[in-house]
């Protein structure tokens, strides 16, 4: 049964050294008693001792996916230059200049400290260090390879960051614009068309359709615009409320994304990518196949690939090879099938997944850079189409005026 970790807080302290000299700082530790025991050791007699406030704002910025992988590639370093562990702890945590994350090193350090493994202190952060990372960490200590499976580790991470960073750029710059040109059109309908609506009003002639329609438009969105907002905060909600509560939306999410144009490829090469890079990373630390398959289910992000993954791990279960497995679920790509029975041949399967999720990354990079160039002069286009269908239909009527004179 594992023990429950007593909490580490930050204590400000006062006192005097040996020399009579008032001196402060900060220490971290369980209890003030503790604190004023440490203190003593050092040579410094405590005059007061209190638990540091914490601000209402978190008092520091939110630790972020990159800071653990900056974290695990920062231990890998310094393990393999011989540093010992809880030195390194203390190097990153002064090298750090965000409270929260040299908080959550200096608490990781304490639970090694007390006796616990690295990987159970890990464990005790589950917000920043999932299941696969904790166990690649558990079977390095346990194979007395602490280094070679952090720098793995570190691989992983920074391959998995940086893969979800292109996703990310393909995605924002397109949302973005699309925002922009609703509030183009907004700032016009509300704004601009009211003006030409009251010059139209002296023609004493019938406006074009198009015209028409722009004007009802411009009108319901004057008269009803609470309605408008309301319903796309609304909507909002309702889907952030349903991907978070509700699995079966999810995973129709999930299988419509890889069906949109353009975005899907980008979407199904970015998670075969994350399948073999976890599979290579697993299988090289020496996890069992089966077990590594358990892992990777999760990390390829897609609920596709997770059910096709659980199905290749029962067929690798009672016996049969995995390219074989891989192949009869129609899910993964011909050249990743190859690769992985070239690898299974040959003995050199975390290999071959490894040059895989290679070729994968690279070619969800192409993509996004492609993505980018495409999208510009179609979101130009469509921008263009808007904003000048608007103009168009405020200017026809005073054509019509002209052609009449």
């Amino acid at each position: 049964m594992a023990t429950k970790a007593v909490k580490v807080s930050v204590y400000a302290w006062e006192g005097l050294d040996r020399k009579g000299t008032k001196v402060t700082g900060e220490l971290n530790g369980h209890n003030p008693a503790l604190i004023k025991a440490q203190l003593r050791k050092q040579g410094i007699n405590p005059t007061k001792v209190r638990k540091k406030s914490v601000s209402i704002f978190g008092g520091g910025k939110k630790i972020k996916p990159l800071d653990i992988a900056f974290f695990s590639r920062q231990m890998a370093t310094m393990m393999k230059a011989g540093v010992p562990l809880l030195q390194s702890f203390d190097i990153i945590s002064e090298g750090t200049e965000n409270p929260k994350f040299r908080k959550l090193v200096d608490d990781i350090k304490h639970h090694v400290a007390s006796g616990h493994s690295f990987a159970t202190a890990l464990r005790q952060h589950p917000q920043y260090f999932d299941d696969l990372f904790c166990n690649l960490v558990d079977a390095g200590e346990q194979a007395g390879a602490l280094e070679s499976l952090l720098d793995r580790v570190a691989t992983y991470k920074e391959k998995t960051e940086s893969l979800k960073a292109k996703i990310k750029k393909a995605m924002t710059y397109p949302i973005a614009v699309v925002v922009v040109a609703f509030v183009v059109t907004g700032i016009l309908l509300v704004k601009v068309v009211p003006q030409f609506q009251a010059i139209f009003q002296g023609f004493g002639a019938d406006l074009p359709a198009f015209t028409l329609m722009v004007i009802s438009l411009s009108e319901a969105l004057q008269s009803y615009w609470y309605m408008f907002l309301l319903g796309l905060v609304l909507a909002i909600y309702i889907f952030k409320r349903a991907y978070r509560t509700s699995e079966n939306f999810r995973n129709w999410l999930d299988r419509l994304v890889l069906k949109i144009p353009i975005i899907g490829p980008l979407l199904y090469k970015s998670a075969v990518a994350r399948f073999a890079r976890t599979l290579s990373t697993t299988f090289a630390a020496g996890v069992p196949l089966v077990d590594a398959l358990d892992s990777v289910a999760g990390a390829t992000g897609n609920i596709v690939f997770k059910n096709a993954v659980n199905t290749v791990k029962q067929d690798v279960s009672t016996g049969m090879q995995l390219n074989f497995s891989m192949r009869s679920t129609g899910v993964f790509p011909t050249l990743a099938v190859q690769m992985t029975s070239i690898g299974e041949e040959s003995g050199a399967l975390d290999a071959m997944l490894d040059k895989v999720a290679t070729y994968y990354e690279d070619e969800v990079d192409n993509m996004v850079d492609g993505l980018t160039a495409l999208m510009e002069p179609m979101i130009m286009a469509v921008l263009g189409v808007i904003v000048g269908g608007l103009v168009v239909a405020m200017y026809l009527p005073i054509f019509k005026l002209g052609s009449v004179v």
